[in-house]
């Protein structure tokens, strides 16, 4: 399998503001890290950065990481283990790159994609998307970008787990099988709408009939003439 390139300049000042000049000259800030390597701080050019995400189908990343210094080019396997976004600009302000090798097991979470609509729903049933990641175990080159379950059988009280999950051969689970993924409930509504008609007639029963009391007082005077 191929991987994506990512160029990646290291950078020898830190610091909030070393970071904002970096991004005011279009780049991001970044850090390398992992088991076999010391952690380097690294620089990345925005479009580049932008374009490689684009490009990606899923979202655990990996890429080379072509690592440039004044000593030359090193080439580093590596995961895109988190990516900070500016949550009012929507533009990227940091990233985390994990080192990773080729011939040893990562463990990540995996989204769970739901296919089609399932049979309950036009009974009034409700789909409730329960567990959307799973968690597994592979070799980098056997990660899959999602794991899609058929729910269009499932009608009210219908349901499914991680043991219904197709999970190609080399993956292995984390989860327990017996854990539920999605299932289609009952509609609540009109018991609702039943308890809040009977809330109105207890209401009913025990308000006071209107005009007796204005009457009473009434009775009271004439018999005081």
């Amino acid at each position: 399998m191929t991987q994506p390139v990512l160029a990646a300049y290291i950078r020898k000042t830190t610091g909030k503001g070393a970071a904002r000049k970096l991004r005011k000259n279009n780049q991001v800030p970044a850090v390398f890290y992992g088991p076999g390597t010391e952690t380097v701080m690294l620089a990345l050019d925005y479009p580049e950065l932008e374009k490689l995400l684009k490009q990606a189908s899923g979202e655990n990343i990996i890429l080379d990481l072509q690592v440039k210094s004044d000593k030359g080019t090193e080439s580093k396997k590596a995961m895109l283990k988190d990516l900070q976004v500016d949550p009012v600009k929507d533009n990227y302000v940091h990233a985390d790159f994990y080192e990773i090798s080729m011939d040893k097991e990562i463990t990540v979470a995996v989204p769970i994609q739901l296919l089609n609509i399932p049979i309950g729903i036009t009974s009034g049933g409700i789909l409730q998307h329960i567990r959307r990641e799973l968690t597994i175990t592979c070799l980098p080159d056997k990660l899959v970008d999602a794991f899609e379950i058929d729910v269009s059988g499932l009608d009210i009280g219908g349901s499914v787990h991680i043991r219904d999950i197709e999970i190609p051969e080399g993956i292995t689970s984390e989860e327990e099988d017996h854990l539920t993924v999605a299932i289609v409930a009952a509609p609540t509504i009109e018991v609702e709408e039943e308890e809040e008609e009977e809330g109105m007639e207890i209401e009913e029963e025990t308000a006071e009939p209107e005009g007796e009391s204005a009457e009473e007082p009434s009775d009271k005077k004439k018999g005081g003439e």
